[in-house]
């Protein structure tokens, strides 16, 4: 029973996004065509008043969804709910900025898309590979704080040199170098955590479960991490995305630190867990991240 609710809360989370990114889309396609009527003349000043019409919109739009959402859920339904919502409101709000707004905001359309899409694709996955599992912190959003803190000073690095280097945060080559890792990150970890399907967790086991089986088919044999591998190469490519050459650095130090100590960690466990299974499948396949070796036995 524990089983299907969990699975039932990872349907509500699916259509509390949809119907959010919809609503959203919807609203700000109504109030774009009402802008575009014929008596409005054209000049350089309309997309940027675009920008902000669209983020006053779906501001709005979350916090009278969060007031209803509030009312009509309870408990762990209510911060799936709220959390979906969040993200299906952010998704609309990229598409638009991307599509619709001033091409000085194209690499932040491109931004909220991809952080939006990947939170959510991290909850959509966890119910499916492991549902009884399930809860609001499947979309990592609260990962951690050093993870929040990073995110804030992304965000204020990209208004800082937009104000006062704009020309900066046009270079959508770049830009674009940042788009495709994101994207091949999360592909890669996607592609990952269905390959290992309940052999996967969010959060490094110490206790190996009865049905925890090593996986070294599929991308696992090209990598043993893939999935860390996707994560490290989303995290590095949302601040090129941005142009942010300050975080852009510092995400890669930081990324890379954690992940080395995160699949030392791991490894650890894993070899404790499988033995000389693990160790056969080490010296035949590489971690799959630069300069990380892993915990040896030797």
């Amino acid at each position: 029973m524990n089983y299907i609710n969990m699975h039932m809360h990872g349907k509500i989370g699916c259509f509390s996004f949809a119907i959010a990114c919809l609503v959203n889309l919807i609203i700000i396609l109504v109030v774009t065509l009402h802008l575009h009527s014929p008596d409005v003349s054209y000049h350089e000043e309309k997309p940027t008043i675009g920008f902000h019409c669209v983020t006053v919109i779906s501001c709005a739009l979350l916090i009278i969804s969060c007031m209803l959402s509030r009312i009509c859920c309870q408990g762990q339904i209510y911060e799936i709910v709220w959390r979906s919502i969040l993200l299906g409101i952010g998704q609309a709000l990229g598409i638009t900025i991307t599509s619709c707004c001033s091409t000085n905001y194209l690499s932040l359309g491109w931004y909220i898309s991809v952080m939006s899409f990947f939170h959510f694709s991290e909850f959509v996955v966890t119910s499916i590979i492991r549902p009884q599992n399930l809860t609001s912190e499947s979309f990592l959003l609260n990962h951690s704080k050093a993870y929040g803190i990073a995110a804030l000073v992304s965000w204020i690095e990209y208004w800082t040199e937009l104000w006062i280097f704009p020309g900066l945060k046009n270079s959508y080559w770049i830009s674009g170098i940042g788009l495709f890792l994101c994207i091949g990150g999360e592909i890669v970890r996607k592609t990952a955590m269905l390959t290992a399907f309940h052999n996967f967790d969010h959060l490094i086991r110490t206790q190996r479960e009865e049905h925890h089986q090593l996986v070294t088919g599929g991308i696992y044999s090209l990598c043993r991490h893939p999935s860390y591998v996707g994560w490290f190469y989303w995290s590095i490519g949302t601040q090129i995305i941005l142009c942010n050459p300050l975080c852009s650095v510092a995400y890669l130090i930081a990324s890379w630190k954690f992940f080395n100590e995160r699949v030392f960690e791991e490894e650890v466990t894993l070899l404790h867990f499988f033995g000389k299974e693990y160790v056969a499948y080490q010296s035949k396949v590489p971690t799959g991240l630069p300069f990380i070796h892993g915990h040896n036995i030797n």
